[in-house]
């Protein structure tokens, strides 16, 4: 049966406490004996629409590390960008890569894209959800803390971004309370924050970013224009920023809370640079887990 992982949904409880299990081995096993390759002999395409550093550096690295070889598509370089149907790349790629990474605007894009697909597909973020990322996140958390239960994790900014949608999503199946603090015009979509996804977490959304921050564990934060936003720039910027994360909002937190953001980041805007430079600070250590969390996803789904 091909597996895919499109919003993130497809992981519940027992699989994501799995993943975590290989992650953790993944990243103790890097560049030892022990490091397996599940991969070999397998060529791993990689199209992507939106420009990237971190998902494109790490799937790459990835893929080469279990054995495979990675196949960059820029997919306005492709016949995609020329008017091809997506069914009919499906159908096409799918003959001859062991697995599909795809980043792009479009949720339903990689949706058609798994329908028609014989091999799995990876979402590496679309304007709905970014899986590889919230499911690096709960590692993360799991890294620094060795458990799930009783934490809180508060998230400052857009509510209804792909951030925001996966790691409610992550958090309800990870067993954490995840709280969302976001204005009016950006709150969570009601269809995500009402859906348990099978977990035993907790979603809320304030207003109030100080109620979003007490007593939490962790506090996140993401750009407040992401790719495709452009044009809504100055109204976001001014909408959000009573929910900029700096050193005063870090304060309300829990003694000790540390700092995630899936970067990259725009310093000054949705964080300060203080925070970003403080001892609470885990944001490299995330950036990292995206190569270890990415090859254990991998290795699950592509066999």
């Amino acid at each position: 049966m091909i597996r895919h992982l499109l919003t993130g949904e497809e992981i519940g409880k027992v699989e994501f406490e799995k993943l975590i299990d290989l992650s953790r081995e993944m990243k103790a096993t890097r560049g030892t004996a022990k490091a397996v390759k599940p991969l070999a002999d397998k060529s791993i395409g990689m199209i992507f629409a939106k420009s990237s550093t971190r998902t494109r550096v790490s799937f790459e690295v990835g893929i080469h590390e279990l054995g495979g070889q990675a196949i960059y598509l820029d997919q306005s370089k492709t016949q995609m960008g020329r008017g091809e149907t997506v069914p009919d790349t499906a159908r096409v790629l799918s003959r001859y890569l062991g697995g599909i990474v795809i980043r792009t605007y479009k949720q339903s894009d990689i949706e058609e894209l798994a329908q028609y697909s014989s091999c799995p597909i990876i979402n590496a973020l679309t304007d709905d959800y970014h899986p590889c990322q919230a499911l690096t996140d709960m590692f993360t958390i799991y890294e620094k803390v060795g458990k799930f239960e009783g934490i809180k994790m508060a998230y400052l900014g857009d509510g209804a971004s792909n951030m925001a949608n996966s790691l409610m999503m992550a958090s309800r199946i990870a067993g954490i309370h995840f709280e969302i603090g976001a204005p009016e015009e950006y709150k969570p979509s009601d269809a995500i924050l009402n859906n348990t996804f099978g977990g035993s977490g907790t979603v809320s959304w304030t207003k109030d970013p100080a109620e979003a921050v007490k007593d939490a564990d962790f506090i996140y934060t993401d750009v407040w224009v992401s790719m495709g936003f452009e044009e809504e720039a100055k109204e976001r910027m001014r909408i959000l920023d009573p929910y900029r994360l700096d050193m005063a909002t870090l304060l309300k937190a829990k003694p000790g809370a540390m700092v995630m953001h899936c970067l990259p980041a725009h310093r000054g805007e949705e964080i300060t640079d203080d925070v970003m430079e403080s001892p609470n600070s885990i944001v490299f250590d995330e950036a990292e887990n995206r190569l270890h969390v990415q090859k254990a996803i991998m290795a699950t789904l592509i066999k």
